[in-house]
This record gives structure tokens, C-alpha cells and sequence, in this order.
């Protein structure tokens, strides 16, 4: 069987098209900002500390769902910013299933995603869970600006933990979302149907 990986550095567009191509494509799609955001609003967090712990949560249920529709042979997409770390638990997986990857890889000129990236933080859109690391919920009246990241320690970030370079074999694409009116989201989702169909 075969499962679509969507990732990418941070404010690349994972998440719009993850959900373009499980509608196009008729796809269950697991995300795990998704995931986070429930945990958030169930259980919150008091600390940085219990924030990170929530995330770790948020990608063990990721790869649970996941696991569960590769014994079923559903094919699927599972969305992240993976990372070098990511790699071991994920081919794990894929192999304990005999599942083949086709991994999307979302990058671009990182001043412009940057800049997105702070215009995201910023959106009254955003989960403030995503943006505060103090407290979630925050005590009524008291939303803080926390500081954002300067533009060296976004790029740090990305080229430290991999999430540029990430690869665990098989088929993958990579696009250049620097600017999404350029992104051939249809041409996306036939050369994806095309590779999932090869295994048939």
C-alpha cells in the first residue's frame, strides 16, 4: 500500500494543501497541528514544558491513527513538519506495513515564508495555543504577545532539525510555495494520484 507524507518548514502551506488533496483525492488526512489544537483545548498547559509534552502527545496519536489504517490497507495522508528525529519512528512504520511513501516536501525562499510565518502568528486565525508557550487558556484578559522569532533563528531552526532535507525514501516532490497563486494544486494532486496508483 501506499500513504502521502506532507512536509516542510514551518508557514509552507502543509496544512492548505493536505486538506486540498484529501478532498481531491478522497483521503482520510491526519495533521498534527490538529491533534495539538484538541489537546489544547482539553487539557491546556501551564508551562513550556507541558506545551512540549502535548506536542510529543499529539505526533504518538498521529502515528497510532496512522498505524491503524496502514493494518487496514487504507491509504492515507499524514501531515507534519518532520524532522531528523522524526525518521526513525516513521520508517519503523512504514516498513513494519510494507507501506511506501510519497513524500511533498514544502519549501521557498525562506524571507518570504518567513514573513509569513510572522503574519501567521499574528492572525487572530491562529490557535493561541500555537503562539503562547506560558498558559493556555490564558486568564481572561491577559492575551500576551509573546516574542517571535528573528529571522536567523527561524532559518536555525529549519537547517538544525532537518525539516528542509527530510527523506525517507521512495517518491518525493518537492514544491516551491514561496508563492501559492503559482502552485499547481490540481497538477499536485495527478502526479500524487499517479504514484499512488503505481502499487495497483
Amino acid at each position: 500500500m501506499r500513504c502521502v507524507l506532507i512536509s516542510g518548514i514551518p508557514a509552507s502551506g502543509k496544512t492548505g494543501l493536505g486538506k486540498y488533496l484529501s478532498e481531491s483525492l478522497r483521503l482520510p488526512m491526519i495533521g498534527k497541528d490538529q491533534v495539538k489544537e484538541i489537546l489544547f483545548d482539553t487539557i491546556g498547559f501551564s508551562s513550556r514544558k507541558e506545551k512540549v509534552a502535548l506536542g510529543e502527545g499529539a505526533m504518538q496519536l498521529c502515528y497510532y491513527f496512522a498505524e491503524q489504517l496502514m493494518k487496514r490497507g487504507i491509504p492515507f495522508l499524514l501531515e507534519n513538519n518532520f524532522e531528523n528525529s522524526s525518521k526513525p519512528m516513521i520508517k519503523a512504520l512504514l516498513e513494519r506495513y510494507h507501506c511506501r511513501p510519497v513524500t511533498l516536501l514544502l519549501t521557498g525562499d525562506k524571507q518570504v515564508i518567513y514573513r509569513r510565518f510572522l503574519e501567521r502568528e499574528y492572525s487572530p486565525d491562529r490557535h493561541r495555543g500555537h503562539v503562547v508557550n506560558t498558559c493556555y487558556p490564558e486568564p481572561e484578559g491577559a492575551k500576551t504577545a509573546e516574542p517571535s522569532l528573528s529571522f536567523e533563528q527561524f532559518v536555525s531552526g529549519i537547517e538544525s532539525r532537518g525539516m528542509e532535507n527530510f527523506d525517507v525514501g521512495e517518491d518525493r516532490i518537492i514544491i516551491d510555495t514561496t508563492d501559492f497563486s503559482k502552485v499547481d494544486r490540481d497538477g499536485i494532486a495527478r502526479q500524487v494520484k499517479a504514484l499512488m496508483e503505481s502499487d495497483l
